[in-house]
Parts: C-alpha cells; sequence; structure tokens
C-alpha cells in the first residue's frame, strides 16, 4: 500500500489509503460459504429389458457402482454422501449435490464393457433424473431391404 499513497500527500493520502482498505483489491473477494440444508440428488436406473431377459443382474451392477463411484476423489469413501440401493431391476442413487448424473451413465457404460454388453445395449435419458437400459435397435437395418 506504500508504494500507491506516495505519489499522493496530505490528507489525501489518508483518503486515498481508507479507500483502498475499504475496496479492497480487484479480483480478490471472500468467497462466503452458506451453511444450511444440503441438496440431495436422486438418480435412478432402470435396468428392466435385460434384467427380464436374464442378461444382466442388477445385484452386480449395484456392487459395481458401490465399489468405483469416487467421492473427493477416492473410490469406497461413499459415507453419508452416496447412498446406493436397490429394488427389483431398478437401482436408485441419492447423493449429495456435486454429484453428476453424467458420470452414473460413464460408470453405466464402464461396466456394461467390462460384461462384453455394451455392443448390445445402451444408456439412454428418459428423463431428467433418470437412465435406461435399452437394446440397440436391430429391426431398422431390416427395413432398408
Amino acid at each position: 500500500l506504500k508504494p500507491l499513497a506516495q505519489g499522493v500527500v496530505g490528507a489525501s493520502a489518508t483518503f486515498a489509503l481508507s479507500l483502498c482498505l475499504k475496496m479492497g483489491v480487484k479480483g480478490l473477494k471472500k468467497k462466503v460459504v452458506v451453511k444450511g440444508k444440503k441438496q440431495t440428488l436422486k438418480f435412478t436406473i432402470d435396468c428392466q429389458q435385460p434384467a427380464d431377459d436374464n442378461i444382466l443382474e442388477t445385484k452386480d451392477l449395484e456392487k459395481f457402482l458401490n465399489a468405483r463411484i469416487k467421492v473427493d476423489g477416492k473410490t469406497g469413501n461413499l459415507g453419508d454422501t452416496v447412498v446406493i440401493s436397490r429394488d427389483k431391476q431398478r437401482i436408485h442413487v441419492n447423493a449429495e449435490a456435486p454429484f453428476s448424473k453424467r458420470y452414473l451413465k460413464y460408470l453405466s457404460k464402464k461396466y456394461l464393457k467390462a460384461q462384453q454388453l455394451r455392443d448390445f445395449l445402451r444408456v439412454v435419458a428418459p428423463n431428467k433424473t433418470s437412465y435406461e437400459l435399452r437394446y440397440f435397435n436391430i429391426n431398422e437395418d431390416n427395413d432398408e431391404e
């Protein structure tokens, strides 16, 4: 602050100094973190079609997600921030705010690749909070002939 106030003389120097202290340095604002109710996100992965055909086991996908989901850069660190549950052919993921739906798609595709099902199944988002495992439409090729 001294080099800034050296060119200014007398009372105007104290005014300039106090103005700098009040305004602060540009770009260095303190970020205020509001601690309150954390936002919980709810996602579902519907595995009904492949599970009905006994191609896919939903319990294996649930186990895979439990093992692979990273929280704060570490796997196996779910704690209370991410809760994975399953009912019949659906997997429900409840997570606190910084959690991406796209990350679930990435992990689902990774699971399908590991099970060598990626050539037959795809991960589709029917709505904003869920994914669905569907078969590729092979019948479209037959219509062209």
